[in-house]
Order: structure tokens, then sequence, then C-alpha cells
């Protein structure tokens, strides 16, 4: 098998340049690796170009349109591989990543994508969060996803969804997929992922997720609305409507009507409806009214994208 490793960055060249050093004490080496730069990120093109090697194929794209949808589409059309790896500039994969995920593929031709555990690192090197997750990468019947690869332990199970920062995917499952367009924010676009694995469930491929396929994940300064551990309103209603709107396309049309129903009248801490409203409100006061409403406002629009997209 051929691999291709795809990366797209954006104005964080010194994590960029810890990513392609990681990629080149791979024990399996990558068969090219294409770096997706913004035209403007005259900083990165500078780094990219201070960066010498010889032991695997560094081509850079250059993407004009912002968000990380478009880097990564523009990345699926220059990879050549039989298989094509994503990960993220502030990640460092371990040397052993490229091997594992060969190993998935070469003994299944089944699966059309293999993921693993991103072990998230604060500046100092220490776990940014603690915890064991046994169960990740799942699409409840409801609406729920059940997430935190990052997490994750134990054995290598079937899985829904992977994550953007550590996933690969088997060419020929992937076909003509791209990752949505539609997707809403202009540097994130959190859930980008999910509507790509749930279309290879749907056509039939095995997701595997194995937390030995891992990465170390340094979780850096984004450039647009989202600020990752600080609410705003914008991004908190971008990520809604995009996880909403896959979800509206997946289900069939029961599922579709519990799923509404459930993340208006309940829904998770990262999209609250009114019963996690009432949970919050005496820890967060107003602020747990604002990601409600930040909430409904998301679920609305994609409605509205379902509806112009039909």
């Amino acid at each position: 098998m051929k691999i291709t490793v795809v990366i797209p960055t954006y104005r964080r060249p010194q994590d960029l340049l810890r990513c392609l050093s990681a990629l080149t004490q791979q024990s399996r080496t990558a068969d090219e690796v294409v770096v997706v730069v913004r035209d403007a990120d005259a900083e990165t093109r500078a780094a990219l170009e201070s960066f010498h090697q010889d032991v695997m194929l560094l081509r850079t794209a250059i993407v004009q349109v912002p968000g990380v949808v478009a880097a990564m589409n523009l990345g699926l059309k220059m990879a050549k591989g039989d298989v094509i790896a994503f990960t993220d500039d502030d990640a460092a994969p371990y040397p052993d990543w490229l091997e594992r995920i060969e190993t998935w593929m070469v003994s299944d031709d089944r699966i059309g994508g293999v993921g693993g555990r991103d072990w998230q690192y604060k500046a100092n090197n220490q776990l940014k969060e603690m915890g064991e997750r046994q169960v990740v990468g799942q699409l409840q019947w409801f609406g729920r996803v059940i997430g935190g690869h990052h997490l994750a332990v134990g054995s290598p199970q079937e899985v829904d969804v992977l994550k953007g920062v550590n996933m690969a995917f088997r060419h020929s499952a992937i076909a003509s997929l791209q990752f949505d367009e539609r997707m809403r924010g202009t540097g994130a676009q959190v859930h980008f992922e999910l509507a790509f694995t749930l279309a290879l469930k749907r056509a039939g491929w095995k997701l595997i997720f194995d937390p030995a396929v891992a990465v170390a994940h340094y979780p850096a300064d984004r450039f647009d609305e989202d600020l990752r551990d600080q609410f705003n309103e914008i991004a908190w209603a971008n990520a809604v409507h995009n996880q909403t709107l896959v979800l509206l396309e997946h289900f069939p049309p029961k599922q579709r009507t519990v799923f509404l129903i459930w993340a208006i009248l309940v829904g998770t801490r990262d999209s609250p409806g009114f019963v996690q409203w009432f949970r919050f409100l005496p820890k967060e006061g107003s602020l747990a009214g604002e990601k409600l409403f930040a909430s409904l406002r998301g679920h609305w629009q994609a409605w509205e994208t379902w509806q112009q997209s039909k």
C-alpha cells in the first residue's frame, strides 16, 4: 500500500514543523505528505521552505478558501495514496502511527477507515484532561454522539465516528466522497468529520478505532470565532448547526423526529436543550441561557440549510 498523509495548517508554523518532524520518525514512512496552506499564510510557507528532509516526499498545496473543509478537500484531491491519513498541524503522530494504520487496512479489505486516540497535552507536557473512556465514537439511536476519543482505553472497537486529528481512509472506499462544504465556521468548522464517516458507514464500510493508533495533540490557538475553551455565541451555534445538519440527513424520518425532540428538550453539555439548561443554571447562571439560545438557533439554522439542500 501507498500512504498519503494530509495536514491542513494555518498560522502555526512551529506546530507544523513539530508534526513534520514526527512524520520523519515513522517506523513505516509515508509515501507522500501533503501540507495544505492558506494563500495569505506567508509565515507557514516560509517555514516549509526551511524544512529540509529526504525521508519522505513533501508536497505543498495552496488553498484560497478559509476553513478546514476546503483545505481537507484539496488535500483529498491531491492525495495519490491507497490510504489517506489525516492529522492536524498541532499534533505529533507516534512513531508506529502509520505502521498500525497499514496493519489494520491490510487485515480486512472491508475496513474503510481507521483512527485512534489523540493524547491531549498542555504547554507543560501534562495531560490536558484526566479520565478514561471505554466506549467512544458512537452515534446512539436518538442522536447523541459519544466522543471522548482523547480519553479512549481498552481494545479496538468498530465505531461510527472518527476524529479529524487522527483518522485514515481507504482511497477506494472514499470514491468521490468529499467533506461537506455546508459546514459553518471560518476556521475549525467543528464536526466536519461526522458527515464523512457516517457516509462511509451507510455505504457498508467498517470504521475501526484503536487506542494504540495514537498521536500526541497539543491543542493550539485558533484564528477564528472558535476559541476552544471559551464560549462564543457564533462558534457555539455553528457547531450545533453542523452536527444537527448531518444527523437530519443521516436519520430516517422517525429517528429524525425523535432526535429533534430529544435535542430541544434534553440535549447535551455541548448542545443543551431545556433539561440541560436547567441542570447547569445554578452553576453557570446567565451563561447557561446563552448556550441554550445559541443551541436553539443552531438547530433552526440547520433545519433551514437542510430544507434548502433538499
